[in-house]
């Protein structure tokens, strides 16, 4: 089932949602395949997601021991004004409680 995943800013949380439910959390291991999804078509403020098909990959707030066997590569940046991401798919997303969002690569595949 589709999963959104986006910012709530003015919480200060990121928020998975599908059609049958919604969780917070302060931050988010995306251990899988990932893609963006715009929908700039939106008369009212038009927004960007991440989007993933497989609940499984989302690890919601994950243990710092899990996060070291990942590398920061890149950060994944939405630009608001365009409606895009500097990024369309990959494997592996960090969402950061600092609202960050970082692209990883496994330390063993480096």
């Amino acid at each position: 089932m589709k999963c959104k995943i986006h910012r709530c800013n003015c919480r200060k949380i990121w928020s998975v949602q599908n059609r049958k439910k919604k969780i917070i959390a302060k931050s988010i291991l995306l251990n899988g395949n990932w893609m963006t999804e715009v929908k700039p078509d939106r008369r009212l403020n038009p927004k960007g997601f991440v989007i993933t098909n497989y609940t499984q990959d989302i690890i919601t707030d994950p243990p710092m021991e899990l996060l070291m066997q990942f590398k920061k590569v890149t950060k994944l940046i939405y630009d608001k004004n365009t409606v895009e991401f500097n990024i369309k798919s990959g494997k592996f997303l960090w969402f950061a409680e600092d609202g960050s969002c970082y692209l990883l690569n496994r330390m063993y595949e480096m």
